[in-house]
Formats: C-alpha cells, sequence, structure tokens
C-alpha cells in the first residue's frame, strides 16, 4: 500500500518502519528532521511537509496531542491533499471532542476516517506487538488491517464510532496510572514500617498483580528508574485529563481521576516533568518523608 505516515516520535518512527519491512511504501513527515531521514535510509520516502506525505491511499498520524494533530492536519494541510475516497488513521491518544470533530471534517471531504491508538512502549512498538484498539465503519477497519497487522499483534474493535476507540484508550491509560499511583503509595506504606519496598513489589507483582503493567511499572518504581523515558510524566497528565473530560461528556464520575491528576501536578511542581510517568510513585514516597 501506498502510506503517509505523520509524526515520528519514539512510537511513530517504530511503527512506520515495520510498515517498511512489511513491504509497504511509506513516506513520512517529522517536525524535526532526523527520524525522517532515517527512516528514509531504511527504504521509506521523506516529505517536506505534512501535506506532501498525504498524497496515499492511507494517511496514518500518531502525534503528540490534540493541538499538535489539528496543527498538522488541518494547518498544515494533509487533509486539504488527502484524496476523497482515501483513508486517514489517527493512532494517537486524542480527546473525545477531537476525535468527533475529526470525524465530522473527513466527512465533509468524502474521506474515510478511524482511530486506532494503540496499547505498547517503544519496545514493544519496534518488535510489532503493539495492541491496536481501533473503531470506525467495518469496511474502513478492513482496509488499514494489513497496516495493522504489521504493527501490532492484535488489533480489537470496539464499535462503528472513531471516538469509541479513544474512549477505550483513555479508560486503558488511566487505569495504568491508577496502578502507578497504588504501587507508589503501596510502596512508601512498606517502607513506613521498614520493610525495603522492592521485595513488596517484586512479591505483589509476582503473586495477585502478575500482570505486565505491575511488573514493568513495579521494577520500575523499585529500582527508582525512570529514565530513559518511555511516556512523558506529562503526557500522563494529559491523559488523565482527557478521561475526566471523557467522564464529564457521559456523566460518569471518575473521583480516583482528580487524586491522580492532582498527584501528576504535584509531580510536576517538584520538578518531575522531564520524566518517566512512573514516576508519579514518587510523591506518596515525598509526602511521606522518603525521598532520597
Amino acid at each position: 500500500m501506498r502510506v503517509g505516515f505523520l509524526g515520528l516520535g519514539g512510537m511513530g518512527a517504530a511503527m512506520a518502519a515495520n510498515l517498511i519491512k512489511a513491504g509497504h511504501e511509506v513516506t513520512v513527515w517529522n517536525r524535526s528532521p532526523a527520524p525522517a531521514d532515517r527512516l528514509a535510509a531504511m527504504g521509506g520516502r521523506k516529505a517536506e511537509s505534512p501535506a506532501a506525505a498525504a498524497g496515499g491511499e492511507i494517511l496514518i498520524s500518531m502525534l503528540a496531542d490534540d493541538a499538535a494533530t489539528k496543527a498538522v492536519l488541518v494547518e498544515g494541510g494533509a487533509l486539504d491533499r488527502l484524496a476523497a475516497g482515501a483513508l486517514h488513521v489517527n493512532m494517537a491518544t486524542v480527546s473525545m471532542a477531537l476525535a468527533k470533530e475529526l470525524t465530522a471534517l473527513h466527512e465533509a471531504r468524502g474521506q474515510g476516517y478511524v482511530a486506532a491508538p494503540v496499547l505498547g512502549r517503544v519496545d514493544v512498538a519496534v518488535a510489532g506487538k503493539l495492541n491496536i484498539l481501533a473503531a470506525g465503519p467495518a469496511a474502513l477497519l478492513d482496509r488499514a488491517e494489513p497496516l495493522f497487522a504489521a504493527m501490532g499483534q492484535r488489533t480489537w474493535r470496539f464499535g462503528e464510532r472513531p471516538e469509541q476507540a479513544n474512549a477505550v484508550k483513555l479508560a486503558a491509560n488511566f487505569m495504568l496510572a491508577s496502578a502507578i499511583e497504588a504501587m507508589g503509595e503501596a510502596a512508601a506504606l512498606v517502607q513506613g514500617h521498614e520493610v525495603a519496598p522492592a521485595s513488596f513489589l517484586e512479591m505483589i507483582s509476582s503473586t495477585l498483580f502478575a500482570a505486565p503493567a505491575y511488573k514493568g511499572y513495579g521494577a520500575m518504581i523499585a529500582e527508582k528508574r525512570y529514565s530513559p523515558v518511555g511516556f512523558k510524566l506529562p503526557l500522563g497528565l494529559k491523559d488523565v485529563r482527557l478521561a475526566q473530560e471523557a467522564g464529564f461528556a457521559a456523566n460518569v464520575p471518575m473521583p480516583f481521576a482528580s487524586v491522580i491528576r492532582d498527584n501528576f501536578l504535584d509531580a510536576l511542581a517538584n520538578g518531575d516533568g522531564e520524566l518517566d510517568w512512573a514516576a508519579l510513585a514518587k510523591v506518596a514516597a515525598r509526602r511521606a518523608g522518603q525521598q532520597d
């Protein structure tokens, strides 16, 4: 397939690389040129603008947030260049409001639009083992499935409306943030009673909570290993805030989300904004007087 790919951060670059390896004709664009240059060396094509990358059958975007997504797609001319009948697959984590707005913009242009945010950090993206959370008209998801297969291990379908996939992604990231918060508080509790947090976290992630999220983030918290960054802390705050907005729109109270949002703000106020979002666990330790 002829594919355009917008946004080559750690996740996007790995996903685009897997599309190239799978034999697709991939044209890439990124605000900073170095990632695009690396993919061009692998066999991709480098575009000088978002619009220049949008001339194929399918356009994929993997941008940081709502503002970046709108700037690239609308102000950058990508949607204007995308042909009627072509398909845009938005794989970023965006708000429900923007998802609905993008759906309307594409419909007005006669273009297809689906949402397909992903579960997995950069190493999972490199391995092509992402879980892809997709929603949109079934025929459009079928068109995109060969690309999903190159980037992920499974595509999970959640409905005919693109924003439904964004609701699932926000719910999943809220649960991850909750797990990090719970482990941080629990680690501070056992340390307050002179039990090594690392021993506790190894036990709990091997028994009651023997799941990838607890194992991975538990090890990071135990080792206080918050860099290199897989998912920056301010992005965690963004996703929890978007989950709250989604809850408000559907009359769904989310009291835990309010606590976690404030703790993310606490982390930012104390200078942790450049760390992985697992550093949310530092808030509980700091409040307990346990910070190194």
